[in-house]
């Protein structure tokens, strides 16, 4: 399953890597791919992640979810 992610907060190389690393330590997230001129991450998941367990590793860093949605 893919979710597209808008995340507010990326400003550079650094918050995208940061927010990459955040997501993947997730437990049934696959890969997160970061689009950091649209602030957007498209992860893969092997189950069904819910959208409170991504909010709370990108808020742990700091940065802050402004919508999910499946692709």
């Amino acid at each position: 399953m893919k979710k597209k992610i808008l995340v507010e907060g990326m400003k550079c190389e650094n918050c995208a890597k940061h927010v990459k690393e955040a997501l993947t330590s997730v437990a049934g997230i696959i890969s997160a791919d970061v689009n950091l001129a649209y602030k957007l991450v498209v992860i893969e998941t092997r189950d069904d992640v819910s959208d409170e367990a991504i909010k709370f590793a990108v808020n742990t860093e700091k940065y802050n979810v402004v919508g999910i949605e499946g692709v």
